[in-house]
């Protein structure tokens, strides 16, 4: 039982980051624009986040740098998610490529910026007030499910509540049904008023906002640093849940959990004897290659919005 349990709350653990990216994506793409720089998004978010809270820190807001640096990748990514929005829909811009220089700016910029700031060092310094798990009274008692959904860290529980509001704004708001209409229709969307060049630099810049809570989330609860290798990869298999959840806030969530199950067995293994016969290398490749078999069962069953990729040019019916 024991063992489940740790199992099922490292899932909870391991999904987060990938929950708040996988949304993040998900806003944009809704949109119809393609949002390959989620990885860029949550390193970016990893970074602000960790120098957020260390300067926080140094002010003597030790209590309050966790949130302060949740709120510092929030805001501060807007540089980053504004050059993508820019080159997507003001540029036309090729949209994938456009996702890759964001990776690709975002890893070097925010390396290039660690080793400028703390003199040479290839990360920030460890942070000493981060997110600690939040134990429900009475709740937390209730046998394997307590443990598993109710002692867990505050941005599991955001994560969860946004998933809920995104898909309440997306279904149920007129807000929602714009959005959806400028990456299904853009033109019929235009026709009815709907300004579909401001809605989609909205979604976008939102997204990358979004997104660059999954790389707070992993600085300030499990890493409490950042380093270069702090996100590995981990944007691509929130890209990865958001298409295995075909677009859906609900369905992006239980990919995303689907895939920080494959993490949360990669190091409930590691603690049985066997596992040390079997290369350290073969539990760290076993999300990605859960991904890539993900990918090639669900691409071609899921239905990707009709206008993803395709640039809007104003008054073009």
């Amino acid at each position: 039982m024991d063992l489940i349990g740790n199992l099922l709350n490292g899932t909870l653990v391991f999904s987060t980051a990938l929950i708040f990216a996988a949304l993040g994506g998900l806003i944009s793409e809704r949109s119809g624009v393609i949002n390959i720089g989620l990885e860029g998004f949550m390193i970016s978010g990893a970074f602000f986040s960790a120098i957020t809270a260390y300067y926080a820190e140094s002010a003597g807001l030790g209590a309050f740098s966790p949130w302060l640096g949740l709120i510092g990748a929030f805001v501060f990514t807007i540089f980053f998610s504004s050059i993508h929005a820019l080159a997507s829909i003001k540029f036309k811009a090729n949209q994938v490529v456009s996702g890759v220089v964001i990776n690709i700016l975002a890893a070097s910029s925010t390396f290039f910026l660690v080793k400028m700031i703390f003199n040479g060092s290839a990360e920030t310094p460890i942070l000493v007030n981060v997110f600690h798990k939040i134990r429900i009274p009475y709740l937390s008692d209730i046998p394997l499910i307590g443990k598993v959904f109710f002692n867990a860290y505050p941005t599991t529980y955001i994560a969860i509540a946004l998933v809920i509001l995104l898909y309440f704004v997306l279904f149920r708001t007129s807000t929602g049904l714009r959005l959806r209409a400028v990456g299904e229709h853009p033109s019929a969307a235009d026709t009815v008023g709907i300004k579909v060049n401001r809605t989609r630099y909205i979604a976008v810049i939102l997204s990358g906002s979004i997104a660059a809570l999954g790389g707070a989330t992993i600085v300030l609860t499990s890493n409490s640093n950042f380093a270069f290798n702090t996100i590995s990869g981990q944007g691509y298999i929130a890209l990865a849940a958001v298409i295995f959840g075909k677009w859906n806030p609900v369905g992006a969530m239980l990919a995303a959990m689907f895939f920080g199950l494959a993490q949360a067995v990669k190091d409930q293994l590691q603690i049985f004897e066997f596992a040390a016969k079997i290369p350290n290398e073969f539990f760290y490749m076993l999300p990605y290659l859960l991904t890539l078999l993900v990918l090639i069962g669900a691409v071609g069953k899921a239905r990707s919005p009709k206008a993803l990729g395709e640039p809007y040019e104003v008054g073009k019916r």
